[in-house]
């Protein structure tokens, strides 16, 4: 099954147009380490994006299982 992580940036990494806002971090939702989603600026965010991720991937998962059976 697919490693569904949430990765923070700080300072010059995070976004030009979030730096100007006022951000000085930002979180991604990382999947198998590809970048998936975000950029977010609230860790809650992103974990509910995480669970979006872990909820569609286990869908797939369950679905190809029905496909073999």
């Amino acid at each position: 099954m697919s490693h569904i992580n949430i990765m923070s940036v700080v300072g010059s990494a995070v976004p030009a147009a979030l730096r100007a806002a006022g951000s000085i971090a930002c979180w991604y939702v990382v999947v198998d380490g590809v970048q998936k989603s975000g950029p977010f600026t609230s860790l809650d965010a992103a974990i509910a994006n995480q669970s979006v991720w872990e909820f569609e991937l286990l869908m797939r998962h369950k679905g190809l299982q029905s496909f073999a059976a």
